[in-house]
């Protein structure tokens, strides 16, 4: 019964597959012609060419036709009840003169050589499901595999805690998983229950992922690995099938590790429509049953990540199933120095790097940026002929992530170069020229792959967790000084304020909606963030009349800051046009 149950959705397929042929082979075919418009075609003397084979003819019409209802020129189908008979009337007809060209075969065609066809495309078929789902994808060369997990079972893992830099808390974390796998009696002995489950929540590139591979190379012992999107199939059911078989794995290798990446692909929360009972919804079913059902998982912990903790269903992030939260969030600047020296260790850098400075540099970067950087700054000393990775190599590497590559074939006409010269060092003057800002590292007007004409890099001397309503609004002043220097100097306004002028207005609203820095609204929230991880989605909570009251004061504050900004600047012009005039000669500043 099992056997036919899995065979079913193969047979409804292959059965497709013989209808699509016979459909096929049905439109290929001529036209047929029956017995007596063949005869009146034949005394009309409109038939060109007869080819007799068993009890067919293929009749070819010519394009005239001398008969009452006149047929069109081409091939046509005529089904013979007697061979012989056709036969000799034809051979009649040629020795009376006729023209017609005649040619008669008796070809038996054996029936398998007639459903040969069928069967071929019935053998590619599962050809290609052998391929697709079968020994490459770990189905063991199985065809019929569809429910089997495809988990990638790893023995040992390479990484270790050793590896893992700028997590030092995270780390903490897991070493209590770490010594329930090495001694699971010293709990047990105790009355004490290990986290069944451990959900990572943080940001892309944090290194959630790695960190579950140190945790299973730390402790030594197996790990299976899977994402989210894996156990959802084409046909319904299949996705359950595919965790039970998992667990089903991963408890003949207990003590292990059990990795499931991009969890919210099947954890989403249920939306209780009626009807609702979809594929994915089964497999977090069958999940919610295997983390903590009647049959206990000892010795199998789930590790989970995801970097949208608020899409995953309320029964999947309940203890008893995912019992503790491990944010990784992005590294701090001692992590920022840590993750940099580690991924050094790949590369030959120089002994005078000072990795503090990079790692300021770096602000808000995530541990893949921060590879990325070391990466390309290997390439680019490679690129120079050089076999050592130097300071300026790595300084470089951090503004081609953050603004690209440089564009050495823009050529900016004298005009441009001297207008982008004063929009940035009025954003570097506006910045310098305010307390409670951070300093300005570097000035440039190279243009950059990512569309940046120049950008003025401010770097904080530390890391900063709170920013003050004074802070934020000299943010706002230094984002609009730009367009001040443009204004005072030129009396004119460009295109080149444009990420400038979304920033600003970024930083306003969340001051007035979220961070409740306005008199008005005192700290009533007014927009609700989605997706923190990803970007930060903002939507508006209140009434129409409140969004334009938000509006006015928005407008009211960037407008305020950029008065502020064109009063530095007019208050400093000498010095303004000095360092506009420096820059343009330089193109750089640092």
């Amino acid at each position: 019964m099992k056997l036919l149950k899995s065979i079913s959705p193969y047979l409804v397929i292959v059965g497709i597959i013989v209808l699509f042929g016979l459909v096929i082979t049905s439109l290929i075919n001529p036209p047929e012609i029956t017995y007596t418009e063949f005869m009146r075609e034949l005394n009309a003397d409109n038939i060109e060419k007869v080819d007799l084979e068993d009890n067919t003819a293929t009749v070819v019409l010519k394009e005239s036709s001398s008969s009452d209802q006149e047929m069109k020129a081409g091939k046509y189908m005529l089904n013979i009840k007697s061979y012989e008979n056709f036969d000799q009337m034809m051979l009649s007809e040629l020795q009376n003169g006729s023209t017609i060209e005649y040619k008669a075969v008796v070809k038996k065609i054996p029936f398998i050589v007639s459903i040969l066809p069928y069967i071929l495309l019935v053998v590619l078929f599962f050809i290609f499901m052998y391929v697709m789902l079968g020994q490459g994808q770990g189905g063991g060369g199985k065809v019929m595999n569809f429910g089997k997990s495809r988990a990638r079972l790893y023995t040992t893992s390479k990484i270790t805690f050793a590896d893992v830099a700028g997590a030092e808390e995270e780390k903490e974390e897991m070493m209590e998983l770490v010594s329930f796998l090495k001694n699971p009696k010293r709990y047990s002995m105790l009355g004490a229950r290990i986290p069944k489950g451990v959900l990572m929540v943080g940001p892309p590139g944090t290194g959630k992922t790695y960190l579950a591979k140190a945790v299973a190379g730390e402790a030594n012992v197996p790990f299976f690995s899977m994402s989210g999107s894996e156990f959802v199939e084409m046909f319904v059911g299949m996705g359950a099938s595919k965790v039970r078989d998992l667990f089903k794995q991963a408890k003949e290798k207990a003590p292990c590790i059990v990795f499931i990446d991009e969890i919210d692909a099947i954890g989403k929360k249920r939306d209780g429509q009626v009807g609702g009972n979809d594929e994915r919804e089964q497999t977090l079913n069958q999940l919610l049953t295997e983390m903590d059902g009647f049959e206990g998982n000892n010795g199998v912990i789930i590790l989970a990540a995801t970097n949208r903790p608020e899409s995953l269903d309320p029964a999947l992030t309940r203890p008893g199933r995912f019992d503790r939260r491990v944010p990784v969030e992005l590294p701090d600047l001692a992590g920022r120095e840590a993750i940099l020296k580690v991924h050094a260790r790949k590369i030959k850098a120089s002994d005078d790097v000072d990795f503090h400075t990079i790692a300021r540099m770096a602000s808000g970067a995530s541990g893949a940026e921060l590879a990325n950087i070391v990466n390309e700054a290997a390439l680019r000393a490679v690129r120079d002929g050089r076999t050592i990775v130097t300071e300026a190599d790595l300084e470089e590497s951090i503004e081609v992530v953050i603004a690209g590559y440089q564009k050495k074939n823009a050529v900016l006409s004298d005009q441009e170069k001297k207008v982008v010269s004063y929009h940035e060092i009025g954003h570097a003057l506006v910045a310098a020229l305010q307390n409670h800002s951070a300093p300005v590292q570097k000035i440039t007007i190279i243009p950059r792959t990512s569309g940046a004409l120049g950008y003025t890099m401010q770097v904080e001397t530390g890391d900063k967790y709170l920013m003050t309503k004074k802070e934020l609004e000299n943010k706002i002043a230094t984002f609009t000084g730009g367009r001040a220097a443009e204004e005072i100097v030129f009396g004119e306004i460009t295109t080149g304020a444009s990420n400038d002028i979304e920033q600003a207005t970024k930083i306003a609203r969340a001051m007035i909606t979220r961070y409740g820095m306005t008199d008005e609204f005192d700290m009533v929230a007014m927009e609700t963030v989605t997706n923190q991880y990803l970007g930060g989605d903002a939507s508006l909570s209140c009434s129409a009349d409140t969004q334009k009251e938000i509006d006015e004061k928005v407008v009211e504050l960037v407008k305020r800051e950029h008065e502020k900004a064109k009063k530095i600047l007019t208050d400093n012009r000498k010095k303004l046009d000095e360092l506009a005039m420096f820059l343009y000669e330089k193109e750089t500043i640092t």
